[in-house]
């Protein structure tokens, strides 16, 4: 989500700029095969070389509102520990919700995948373990596209939703993962006002999103929450959530942890006591750790 606050407004907490230890980068790179900008993804190569690298696509926070953020998704910090763990990233763009309405976010992180799918060769991707991050409305959207993984379209109460979209050259190839790491997402669109946070004003951003009000249509905000779709096939996924967090409140970490056991998905949760939305306590290096282990011990 992120609204703009002192400890690093819409993006959360950035470290200063990092200098990151690759083999390889490609910058500016488009999955969508088209020329627009917020279809376009930045991919890190770790420094230790190799003939394939697991891939983590990590996504900005924004509150859906960026187009182009991806140069600010915590390199020095999420992305960095991923690299140096072994694991290729890939940091895409994607439509704002000024660009389009609500599924096309989720649509744009499906090309990704697919695209990490079919240009596997090109980059050096092992297509066996793929997996989606992200912190605040990048968090969303990562275990989104993990509770929904193998899901191409459903009905959500009166909303029908395609899932899949048909963005990019790779509709062949699937758009499932294999894992999601949670930082800070907003989970259940529903229930925003589960705990103390700030007042989103008139419009809050998921009413931006999906052009609507909650009170209006329900079933709209049920499409967009990715505990709607948890089920026991979903692919394991890690939480992490400051008990401090002013923008998104941890009982939105704290429902969907309990949502996913419920259902018999293997899933880990550390709530920081200290933690802000995005502050430096959220990114202490066991945390860093612990979402390390967790994927690497799916390898």
């Amino acid at each position: 989500m992120a609204m703009a606050q002192p400890a690093g407004g819409f993006g959360g907490f950035q470290a200063p700029q990092v200098k990151l230890e690759t083999s390889q980068e490609w910058k500016d790179v488009n999955y969508a095969g088209d020329d627009q900008a917020y279809h376009t993804c930045d991919i890190y190569l770790p420094k230790k070389e190799q003939a394939s690298y697991p891939v983590v696509i990590h996504i900005y926070g924004s509150a859906w509102f960026s187009n182009s953020s991806k140069g600010m998704a915590d390199l020095g910090t999420i992305v960095k520990s991923l690299l140096d763990a072994g694991f290729a990233v890939v940091c895409p763009n994607h439509r704002s919700s000024m660009d389009a309405k609500w599924p096309a976010q989720i649509h744009d992180i499906r090309a990704v995948i697919r695209f990490v799918r079919g240009e596997a060769k090109k980059y050096k991707f092992d297509t066996k373990f793929i997996a989606t991050s992200g912190f605040s409305s990048g968090g969303h959207l990562a275990s989104t596209a993990a509770t929904t993984s193998g899901t191409k379209q459903t009905k959500v109460g009166t909303v029908d939703i395609d899932l899949e979209g048909n963005v990019g050259n790779y509709l062949n190839e699937s758009s499932s993962v294999n894992a999601a790491c949670d930082w800070s997402g907003p989970i259940d669109l529903t229930a925003m006002d589960c705990g103390e946070s700030m007042k989103m004003g008139e419009n809050s951003p998921e009413d931006v999103l999906l052009n609507s009000k909650l009170a209006k249509e329900p079933d709209k905000y049920l499409s967009l929450s990715a505990n709607t779709y948890v089920d026991k096939n979903d692919p394991p996924i890690i939480i992490f959530h400051g008990e401090k967090d002013n923008v998104v409140p941890c009982c939105q970490g704290k429902a969907f942890f309990e949502t996913l056991k419920a259902a018999g998905v293997k899933t880990e949760a550390t709530f920081v006591p200290e933690g802000s939305h995005g502050g430096p306590a959220m990114y202490v290096e066991e945390n860093l750790q612990k979402m390390v282990n967790f994927l690497k011990a799916l390898l």
